[in-house]
């Protein structure tokens, strides 16, 4: 996904989870985890000072859960000890997206044993 996407993306899941939450059957609800489509799986990861990882996956990938803490650490880690990040812009720092595939090959790697 392009920029421009992913902000779509962001804007529409943001929205979607504060209708959820208010809509919600279930007492206590606080967030949508998982949308699952035919093609493809959302997963969300929302941090407790409200920031929200996102990711798009295969139907039925499993361990989503876990990487996405493994990229949030990895956000704390680079992005936000970097003094250059300002918030509520693309990510762009080199460190972090160096990391962050080296975390995806890693886990793809434990996934499909290559």
């Amino acid at each position: 996904m392009d920029t421009n996407d992913s902000l779509r993306v962001a804007s529409l899941w943001h929205s979607m989870h504060a209708i959820s939450q208010q809509l919600s059957p279930t007492t206590g609800c606080s967030e949508i985890e998982l949308l699952e489509a035919d093609t493809f799986d959302l997963h969300i990861f929302q941090s407790l000072t409200g920031t929200k990882l996102f990711v798009v996956c295969e139907p039925g990938t499993q361990h989503m859960e876990a990487l996405l803490k493994v990229i949030y650490e990895l956000y704390t880690d680079y992005v936000l000890n970097n003094p250059f990040y300002e918030t509520k812009i693309p990510i762009r720092c080199e460190l972090f997206d160096i990391n962050l595939t080296q975390a995806i090959q890693k886990d793809r790697v434990a996934l499909l044993g290559r």
